[in-house]
């Protein structure tokens, strides 16, 4: 094998494709900072103790570790940055209010989530902490479309689901952890004659919902259903009631997904992942994690979400590459003068080396600064 040759799923972003997914971060971090979202930026490996805290047995599965040759101690390179925000919000700003914080970076995993992933996502995403109720998950619901309406994505929907109802349907008929976690992936899988063997133990009411709960998926009428068809207890009774008021939005089709309890392990409530028609994997996932603050030592509620900044590169519309302007290499000072005011202007020129006549034509150069009655002027090439 040579020796240049990258690990799979592992991949080199060139040029053209570097500049799309720099501007497109910029431009969704600038969204993020109008809101309020203030920036930090996590470190790439942690000490697993804190990285993990609070993640679940997932996404101890997807972290890369090592040992730290200082201390001796278990490192891992970060498979989400999420729980490193949160660990940001509990203990270095430990602020009493709301927090908004957003982040940009890239992270490993062990596998890829999909056939066509990468397993070095470049993530970009925004948390409230601090804040309990649905109104802090309608804000961050809506910056999430803002965000997808930036990139101008073609047929973007959003799915969103609530763990607890299936956590209340569990624990009203009495199911242990290892039913619990079996029922789970039978409902991920919708395995339903999986459910219909795993159920038989339970109370009628229960059984009959939870094998009720992969029908549960469509439009707002599923809501209705639900409320008629559910058994009535106060958990059940505010997760519809917070699914009613995040499925109205009008902007982006919504569908309601019962079923769907992505991130069971690790959301505290409503949970949703958007998707676009080229796309068969999430192009952004988020919701409600509570317990996350209180695994570091300090409860705070928080919401938020993640996308996947490599996808959404590659399925925005490309802007046109802008034109650069090619320039002697010398020329004295007013040439130099010249150069400096386009470079500061955002234009990109490119000085010519010696001996490299030619050079700036791989660059697409469409113009060139000439001097022409003893001032330096761009013209068209």
């Amino acid at each position: 094998m040579r020796n240049w040759v990258l690990p799979e799923y592992i991949e080199d972003i060139l040029p053209p494709e570097a500049r799309r997914i720099e501007s497109l971060r910029a431009r969704l971090l600038e969204l993020f900072r109008v809101h309020g979202y203030e920036l930090v930026m996590p470190p790439l490996l942690e000490y697993t103790e804190s990285l993990l805290t609070g993640t679940g047995h997932d996404m101890d599965l997807r972290t890369f570790k090592l040992v730290d040759q200082l201390s001796g101690r278990t490192m891992g390179l970060r498979a989400d940055i999420t729980p490193q925000v949160a660990r940001i919000d509990a203990h270095l700003l430990n602020r009493a209010g709301v927090t908004r914080l957003c982040y940009c970076g890239s992270v490993l995993h062990t596998l890829p989530a999909g056939l066509t992933s990468t397993r070095e996502p470049l993530q970009i995403g925004a948390e409230i902490y601090g804040h309990g109720g649905i109104d802090s998950d309608l804000e961050i619901q809506r910056l999430l479309v803002q965000a997808l309406k930036l990139c101008n994505l073609p047929d973007v929907r959003l799915d969103i689901g609530h763990v607890a109802v299936f956590r209340a349907l569990a624990q009203r008929g009495g199911a242990g952890a290892e039913l619990e976690a079996d029922l789970f992936a039978a409902l991920q899988a919708k395995d339903v004659p999986a459910l219909h063997a795993l159920t038989k133990g339970l109370d009628k009411a229960t059984r009959g919902a939870i094998l009720l709960l992969p029908e549960l998926y469509g439009g707002r009428e599923v809501i209705a259903r639900a409320r008629r068809e559910l058994p009535k207890c106060a958990a059940i009774t505010r997760a519809l009631a917070d699914l009613d008021r995040l499925a109205a939005m009008e902007e982006i089709p919504v569908s309601i997904d019962l079923a769907d309890l992505r991130g069971y392990h690790y959301h505290s409530g409503a949970a949703f992942a958007a998707y676009c028609a080229r796309l068969p994997n999430a192009i952004a996932l988020g919701g409600r994690y509570d317990g996350v603050g209180k695994a570091f030592g300090r409860a705070r509620p928080a919401t938020g979400f993640t996308l996947y900044l490599l996808e959404l590169a590659r399925l925005a519309p490309a802007a046109p590459a802008p034109g650069c302007i090619r320039a002697p290499g010398t020329g004295g000072p007013a040439l130099d003068a010249a150069v400096a005011r386009l470079r500061a202007a955002g234009e990109v020129v490119i000085q010519v080396l010696p001996g490299h006549r030619h050079e700036a034509d791989d660059a697409r150069c469409e113009r060139e600064l000439v001097r022409q009655k003893g001032k330096w002027q761009v013209k068209k090439m």
